[in-house]
């Protein structure tokens, strides 16, 4: 079993403290000025915070999770949206589904980062975003050695097709806006 997978309780993932800390809608604000579309996926949704807090924006949000507990409890969020248990290596959804995916705080748990990053390239029209803790050790979050650097998400992001790398600092975290088209580019 990957030890790096959360694997503690849905309270805990929407705590107020929690929720507090990941400044949610800091990062829709961001997002949404950056003219995301209209559609997004959350890949690793868990209890759905990114998800809810896209859809309140007027998204049209999706989600994959691969622990089905956590799809049950997501789709009682938003009724009216599509969830799926997968694996983020694996998006059960066509080429091009979404204007854009998002990573919020799971990247760092996947088992392949590279085929993950291939599968939302695939499934996306616009950008990723990876929302990840900083490297460095911290009381809060994963552990250091489960932490990923910026390095380490540039070159993967480049190695699956992704044009442009843009990191936006946040107080405790990195948000990572992965460009898969480039204004005018032919491919």
């Amino acid at each position: 079993m990957n030890d790096r997978i959360y694997n503690n309780g849905i309270d805990k993932l929407r705590s107020p403290e929690r929720i507090q800390r990941l400044e949610l809608a800091k990062i829709v604000e961001y997002c949404l000025g950056n003219g995301i579309g209209n559609t997004l996926l959350d890949i690793g949704t868990g209890s759905g915070l990114f998800a809810e807090a896209f859809s309140n924006a007027g998204l049209i949000v999706s989600g994959i999770d691969i622990n089905k507990e956590m799809i049950r409890i997501v789709s009682k969020y938003l009724p009216d949206s599509i969830f799926k248990v997968a694996l983020a290596e694996e998006i059960p959804f066509e080429d091009n589904s979404f204007d854009t995916t998002f990573f919020g705080c799971v990247f760092h748990e996947l088992s392949d980062y590279k085929k993950a990053l291939i599968e939302s390239y695939r499934v996306t029209n616009l950008y990723t975003y990876i929302l990840e803790w900083k490297y460095i050790s911290e009381e809060f979050g994963p552990p250091i050695e489960h932490r990923l650097n910026s390095e380490f998400i540039s070159s993967l992001s480049k190695e699956a097709g992704y044009k442009k790398i843009i990191e936006i600092p946040m107080n405790n975290f990195i948000l990572y806006q992965l460009v898969k088209v480039l204004e005018n580019d032919d491919n």
